[in-house]
């Protein structure tokens, strides 16, 4: 690791005017940046790209079939120099880059493309390998020639050309698809085209990426074109925040993923720069999960909404890079409606309507009904920023209405089948990221995330519980080809999701970064993951 300092204050006055300019402006080529994450990836799949350190890492080594501008949120050309669909969006053609290849040397040709694809819209079962949800509708692919590729869709697919540009699409070389998937959290075994490749991994501990010499296939619209500028990348996985923000802050690392809300003014204080890249998806949100009895009455639902004062959890725990939600979906995200008049925080009402439900205080202030205590049970969400305290002040809120709101620990052993079951988790935190409308059908749809638990989703558990109408409008988003048509169903899902009290929306997440002042030319594509092909480290 090199040495860290920092010029004297005089030195640095006589840097100020052109040469500060042109030292500023012009990269430096060279030194490995050490990036210290919150959690260790889990699985290199790039559908599974979602979890942000599964992201953070597929978006150095891999690279997609199109770019979306994170300034303008414009589809622009990348692996793929252009494309054309026909006008019901059932069929993309895309023409492709020629002279590319994975980091095993192999083609980046359509072929390759078409059984990316393939894998991604239709799954597959034999290497266990989950199907896409940012691909709706997918039928087929077929190989025109060796640069052309087009796809087939059972029903309209609008969002499918932005889908070609998310974290989950990243394009990996055919040997990775014919892995099966518990062999894809090995990240050796993911073989991209990207700007960076793996060299080595200590599992869950630490992770070493080098550039890759011969890269010349960066988006075209970029200032960054040819190799990266840094040598490597080295990813350690560094839970305790306080160590995280410690190391950044005493020079001992470069950059820092998921930067506690009340650490942001030490860093700023002291010269190094904060990131707050939006998500522009699923606010960071409770989602109930209604074949539960206790939340299966609609007026428990609106009762703990109108219990819950986001501000006051906004407010209390986190910075203005955290705006307190407005809606389901972000203000930043594709459909956006302002529904804040359905999200008041009201104790009076919340109270009226548990009354009404036949819900009555207890000695201890809890209600009970036909014997039943007004318990709840959630899992905290480690990813989620400040998730544990989030969730013990929203249970606080509730007490003051007599509702019982007990925090799990994220880590738990019975975690995962727990939050399948709705008898034992009648709610669960949700978020999602996509800037494409179809990310609401990504959260809620039965056979994608499932945050409400359905039947015919992804618990056996259900016994009742569906709505259709919410399913069909969910389709409908993503098969509605008339743009403005399609941004009015994102609204009318919205207002559908708060009408039903389905979810309460608490802030819209951000992804947040600290980097030293010394690391420049940090992007971030469309939902907040980190690229660091145009970076470099300024001498220091």
């Amino acid at each position: 690791m090199q040495s860290r300092f920092r010029l004297p204050a005089l030195a640095a006055l006589f840097l100020s005017g052109a040469f500060s300019a042109w030292a500023a402006d012009t990269p430096v080529k060279g030194g490995t940046l050490i990036y210290l994450e919150q959690q260790p990836h889990t699985n290199l799949y790039p559908p599974a790209g979602g979890f942000y350190p599964n992201g953070g890492i597929l978006n150095q080594i891999t690279d997609k079939l199109t770019w979306q501008n994170p300034k303008t949120l414009a589809v622009e050309p990348w692996i793929a120099e252009s494309w054309v669909t026909n006008a019901d969006k059932t069929e993309y053609t895309f023409t492709l880059r020629p002279g590319i290849t994975f980091s095993d040397g192999t083609p980046l040709d359509a072929n390759a493309v078409a059984k990316n694809f393939d894998t991604y819209g239709l799954g597959n079962k034999a290497h266990r390998l989950p199907v896409s949800e940012v691909i709706n509708n997918y039928d087929h692919s077929e190989v025109i020639n060796p640069l052309t590729v087009k796809f087939y869709f059972k029903k309209p697919s609008p969002g499918f050309l932005q889908g070609t540009a998310t974290i989950g699409s990243g394009l990996v070389s055919l040997s990775t698809l014919q892995r099966n998937f518990d062999e894809l959290g090995d990240a050796r075994n993911i073989i991209g085209s990207g700007p960076f490749i793996v060299k080595d991994e200590k599992p869950g501990r630490e992770l070493t990426l080098v550039a890759r010499k011969d890269y010349q296939w960066g988006p075209k619209n970029l200032a960054q074109q040819g190799p990266a500028n840094l040598d490597g990348i080295t990813f350690i996985v560094t839970p305790e925040d306080s160590v995280r923000i410690g190391a950044l802050l005493a020079g001992q690392a470069d950059f820092i993923r998921q930067v506690q809300a009340y650490d942001e003014k030490q860093a700023t204080d002291q010269g190094f720069r904060i990131y707050a890249a939006p998500t522009r998806g699923v606010n960071d949100s409770l989602s109930f999960r209604p074949d539960n009895p206790l939340v299966s009455d609609l007026r428990v639902r609106q009762a703990l909404l109108h219990a819950t004062n986001a501000k006051q959890v906004v407010d209390t725990l986190f910075s203005a890079n955290y705006p307190q939600a407005t809606s389901a979906i972000a203000s930043t995200a594709a459909g956006y409606v302002n529904l804040s008049d359905k999200l008041t925080f009201d104790q009076a009402k919340a109270r009226q309507l548990l009354d009404e439900a036949g819900w009555q205080p207890a000695a201890d202030g809890i209600r009970e009904k036909d014997g039943q205590r007004l318990a709840l049970t959630v899992y905290e969400s480690l990813p989620q920023p400040q998730n544990k305290e989030v969730l013990q002040l929203i249970a606080q809120q509730w007490r003051q209405v007599g509702a019982a709101l007990s925090v799990k620990a994220g880590d738990a052993g019975s975690r995962v089948i727990d939050n399948l079951d709705p008898l034992k988790t009648p709610l669960t935190v949700a978020e999602d990221g996509r800037a494409d409308p179809d990310v609401v059908k990504s959260m809620f749809f039965p056979t994608n995330r499932d945050a409400l638990l359905q039947q015919g989703g992804s618990s056996d558990k259900v016994q009742h519980f569906r709505d259709d109408k919410l399913n069909d409008l969910l389709t409908a988003i993503s098969a509605e080809v008339d743009a403005q048509k399609r941004l009015q169903l994102t609204g009318d899902a919205q207002r559908y999701l708060l009408d039903n009290a389905y979810v309460i929306p608490i802030f819209e997440e951000p992804q947040v970064f600290a980097g030293a002042p010394w690391v420049k030319g940090v992007s971030f594509e469309a939902v907040g993951r980190p690229s660091f092909y145009g970076s470099w480290l300024e001498k220091h």
